[in-house]
């Protein structure tokens, strides 16, 4: 049986090239008088995607007309479908067309095609495909589409990309991958045949010398590199013929090192591949095109955005995609609350197989019945957005067995505080209808109310509650990125982490940084019991390592900024004592729990990117009720301790004990 052909001049495009399209199509029947075509270039009519032509014919750039024996023009006509967001292009045969005999539709300019022509879309992609649609009754009841395909490659060579791990052991051997890519990430070959690159890096020995050519594959693996010496790297290539310099994110080189930084996205999908009709695409663009280390779905729990049906398709790639020590993926969804009491969450779960939670349902329609379902080893809740205004959270039902770590940036703003308080990312839009910041959900103030977790961040979201965002005049940012701090890249070890608070955030940039007290991590909590000398001094170290030169280094304690590093350079290392009484310092906690003080790190970049680390918290413990509760526990095995009244501003022995607690955090940073 004869089928019918369908093929496309020119068979290969560039990204984002201007050309004119040639679709022919060969029936393998006859087609009578009057058969109606319908052309659907699956576009969504974004910037990133096939630029949509005109049907006007009176244009002389991008237009879209067909052709065919006898007739050198046959009109198009613009059809609307309401499962399309872009229109398709309808035709009706003028005349018979005959078993083996061609019609051509034409997609472009007649005249100087690369600069009056449609452009192709931005994103590389193996066999993209364009519908035709066949009716032979020319009623419009059309049957299954006919194909065809068009390989999409990468453009001319326009940056040079750096996948490295963030912290590295010194003479320990680790792998990189560098990525040639075009003015829109696509990996590509397209340079001129002579393009030379050069590897360096800091303290590189000059008897050393790396020479890269370009491979047709678009990047290379460059196995066994080591540093000789602890400090912070950045892996350099410089184009020999452009002179161009493309730098890596900072490296960390440290003594010895148990510890590991995964980059990914706990909340967000791609601009350019849809996370729910296209999970297996999306997670693919993920792992090999973003180079994250994990990922974690995050569709609206609605039936009409995640069916059933879809929540299965979505459940088995997850599973599929998770491999220890090279892409960890996470199962989770988006559920709206109420606002101000619940907002806006984002549920992670730390094991495969799991429902989805429709609000609908009486089991799931408030969060106090979901805590009760399940248990934080097998669910964090991340509160986000809580800043936005009719999606805000207050957080007077903060869960701290749940809400182990708030979203405290994403593209639509910053939740940390208000502008007025000196937010540089704030929730904000310029229409009256847009999303303006509500006070309410700032996380300083939830910070202050004694809730305490981590800190993470969301990339860019287009779906339930943002879907309107695009058009509504919302203030835009860059999409975030979460760094998790785990001894090993498996999910178990990502979920116990978070769950331990140990991340930071990022407005998308790989930035390094740590912040210790008194020898605990960030995320962390001491109290003056376990060290008396912290009503003294706190003792606080770290480092920065950013991707531009550094701006500001900003130490928040109590939602105020108490020191400001200004340092020239894109890394450093600091140490500041907080010699402030802890008495002074501290909040009353509100809850029946000893008062305390929060620090954390805010990181901004001169090119305006910004992190934040999660906070430490220390609690201010009388030492008078720490000698008498362990005098309790003494005696109950027989111990006879006799407790004296302690003066909590007079005690040489905490004098003492900071002296050692001192020495203590030098040897600890």
């Amino acid at each position: 049986m004869r089928r019918s052909i369908c093929y496309c001049e020119p068979s290969v495009a560039s990204a984002g090239e201007k050309n004119t399209w040639h679709f022919v199509y060969t029936p393998s029947f006859d087609l009578p008088k009057g058969t109606k075509l319908k052309f659907d270039m699956q576009s969504k009519a974004r910037s990133i995607d096939w630029e949509l032509p005109s049907a006007n014919l009176k244009r002389t750039t991008n237009i879209i007309y067909a052709q065919m024996a006898k007739f050198k023009t046959i009109p198009a006509k613009e059809v609307e479908s309401e499962y399309a967001v872009a229109p398709s292009f309808e035709f009706v045969l003028p005349a018979k067309l005959e078993a083996g005999q061609t019609i051509t539709i034409v997609v472009g300019a007649t005249k100087s095609p690369k600069t009056n022509g449609n452009q192709a879309q931005s994103n590389s992609q193996r066999r993209r495909s364009f519908n035709l649609y066949v009716d032979t009754t020319g009623k419009g009841n059309y049957d299954e589409p006919e194909v065809f395909t068009m390989d999409i490659r990468g453009n001319d060579l326009a940056s040079i990309r750096v996948l490295a791990p963030s912290f590295v052991a010194r003479n320990k051997r680790f792998d990189v991958i560098v990525r040639f890519e075009d003015e829109f990430g696509n990996l590509t070959s397209r340079a001129p045949t002579d393009t030379l690159v050069e590897l360096s890096h800091e303290h590189l020995r000059e008897n050393l010398s790396w020479k890269l050519f370009i491979p047709e594959t678009g990047f290379i693996a460059l196995p066994n590199l080591y540093f000789n010496e602890i400090g912070v790297y950045t892996i350099q290539l410089l184009n020999t013929k452009t002179k161009e310099v493309f730098r890596s994110s900072p490296i960390m080189c440290f003594p010895e090192n148990n510890k590991h930084v995964f980059w990914g996205l706990l909340h967000g999908e791609s601009d350019r591949i849809d996370s729910t009709e296209n999970i297996e695409s999306c997670l693919r663009h993920f792992r090999d095109d973003r180079a994250t280390n994990y990922f974690a779905v995050s569709p609206f729990e609605n039936a009409e955005e995640t069916s059933n049906e879809m929540w299965k398709l979505i459940s088995q790639n997850v599973a599929d995609f998770d491999e220890a020590d090279r892409f960890v993926t996470f199962l989770g969804f988006q559920w709206a609350g109420a606002k101000t009491e619940e907002g806006i969450r984002q549920f992670v779960y730390l094991k495969d197989a799991k429902q989805l939670m429709h609000k609908k349902d009486p089991k799931y329609s408030s969060l106090k019945k979901i805590y009760k379902s399940y248990s934080p080893k097998e669910l964090l809740s991340i509160p986000c957005f809580t800043m936005g205004k009719n999606f805000d959270y207050n957080f007077k039902n903060y869960d701290p067995d749940f809400e182990r770590v708030v979203e405290i940036y994403n593209s639509w703003g910053s939740s940390e505080c208000t502008k007025k308080e000196g937010n540089p990312l704030p929730i904000d839009s310029n229409t009256k209808t847009g999303i303006k910041e509500c006070a309410e959900g700032s996380i300083q103030k939830a910070l202050l109310n004694n809730c305490r977790f981590g800190f993470v961040a969301g990339g860019l979201d287009d779906r339930g509650i943002y879907s309107d965002f695009f058009e509504g005049g919302q203030e835009q940012y860059a999409p975030g990125i979460t760094a998790i701090i785990a001894p090993e890249h498996s999910r178990s070890a990502l979920g116990e982490a978070l769950y331990n608070r140990s991340c930071y955030a990022t407005t998308g940039e790989r930035i390094i940084l740590g912040l210790n007290l008194a020898g605990v991590p960030m995320g962390g909590e001491i109290t003056t019991a376990a060290k008396h000398g912290l009503r003294i001094n706190r003792h606080l170290s770290g480092y920065v390592a950013c991707t531009d030169n550094i701006k500001k280094i900003e130490i928040v304690r109590n939602g105020k900024v108490i020191k400001t590093f200004q340092p020239e350079g894109y890394s450093y290392e600091f140490t500041f004592d907080d010699m402030v009484p802890l008495e002074k310092v501290v909040t009353d906690a509100k809850d029946k729990k000893p008062p305390f003080v929060y620090y954390y790190l805010r990181v901004t970049q001169d090119d305006g990117h910004m992190a934040w680390s999660s906070p430490i918290w220390v609690d201010l413990v009388p030492v008078a009720a720490s000698a008498r509760a362990t005098a309790r526990k003494q005696a109950k095995v027989g111990k006879k301790v006799v407790v004296e009244p302690v003066s909590l501003g007079e005690d040489d022995e905490d004098e003492d004990d900071f002296e050692d607690d001192e020495d203590e955090d030098e040897d600890d940073f």
